[in-house]
């Protein structure tokens, strides 16, 4: 059932952001200190059986110059350098096994997924990347949001955000690979993680981000007990005196802010009934995003969305920003 805004609202729904003053500057540090490690990108071949698709079990450095794990799929069949689409996975995920994994180099993509860090503990698909944090945080309640909550630079989803950005250049390290025509899409964490990197790199081409998670934080954990928001209200029903502290860390992970900077073109989706990521913190970043974007609207859909019923109109988009004609 509908639980949040109705859709009217929702087209006019632009929230003051919770922006920290120095955002840009907190990125440009944390970014400039990964590059300064060797991205290290290693592309093992892997013997998965396929006909018509070669795998590859990627190792590359990510934040802090630890070793993070993903898959790069490529049609057998090619003639030239490919466009490359990198994907990240859903919250609690990992990259599992190449299997989950066909659709877009299918459809004539190199296709490069990225594992998460410490996650796979819950989902379908288990990670093979640990995470790990030298300096430690302080409590935290389950989960992976409020890990690191009283101070960002200890946060995890500055780890985890910084390997995104890195599985971009990892993607283009490999020579089969247009590295000019490189887009970003995931779903609910990974449409979150899809905006953050779209937000930080200027030479992404588009980016997808499907009922994106990591948006609107405050609003998010006062209006669902569903899902990983709720993390936030569990750790901030016992530490009553720091929901200000807890929110300004939170900032410096949110798509909305991130949206504000990115000026790919994007395509988002939201599900109408979607308790765990509410329809209206995927609009507030949508009505933020800064360059060009449409959002397709599932009135009748949760965290589903549009499932594998929506692909047709992601592959349409970015068959036209990579300027491909015709059926392959």
């Amino acid at each position: 059932m509908l639980f949040d805004m109705p859709l009217d609202r929702l087209r006019d729904y632009r929230p003051e952001p919770e922006e920290p003053a120095d955002f840009d500057a907190f990125w440009e540090k944390t970014l400039t200190e990964t590059a300064r490690h060797p991205l290290d990108a290693e592309f093992v071949p892997y013997d998965a059986g396929f006909a018509t698709v070669d795998v590859f079990d990627v190792t590359f450095r990510g934040w802090g110059g630890q070793p993070v794990k993903a898959w790069l799929m490529l049609p057998r069949a090619r003639s030239g350098p490919l466009p490359a689409v990198v994907q990240y996975i859903g919250y609690n995920g990992g990259r599992g096994v190449p299997y989950s994994w066909l659709a877009w180099s299918a459809l004539g993509h190199a296709h490069l997924v990225m594992d998460n860090r410490g996650q796979g503990g819950g989902g379908k698909n288990t990670a093979d990347t640990p995470d790990i944090a030298p300096d430690g945080h302080g409590s935290s309640s389950p989960g992976f949001l409020t890990r690191g909550i009283e101070d960002p630079h200890h946060h995890y989803y500055r780890r985890l955000i910084t390997d995104a950005v890195r599985a971009v250049d990892a993607a283009k390290a490999h020579e089969a690979v247009d590295a000019s025509r490189v887009a970003v899409l995931g779903g609910s964490q990974g449409g979150g993680l899809a905006l953050a990197v779209a937000g930080l790199r200027n030479d992404v081409s588009a980016a997808v981000a499907d009922v994106p998670f990591l948006c609107h934080y405050r609003r998010a954990s006062q209006i669902t007990d569903a899902g990983p928001y709720a993390e936030i209200a569990r750790w901030l029903s016992g530490h009553r005196f720091r929901i200000d502290e807890a929110m300004e860390t939170l900032s410096y992970f949110d798509g909305v802010n991130f949206a504000a900077r990115a000026t790919a073109p994007a395509w988002f989706s939201v599900g109408l009934m979607d308790r765990i990521c509410p329809s209206s913190t995927v609009f507030a970043a949508y009505h933020r995003y800064a360059g060009p974007a449409e959002i397709e609207v599932f009135p009748y859909n949760g965290h589903e969305g549009g499932a594998e019923y929506d692909l047709p109109r992601k592959r349409d988009a970015l068959r036209g920003v990579f300027g491909l004609q015709g059926v392959l």
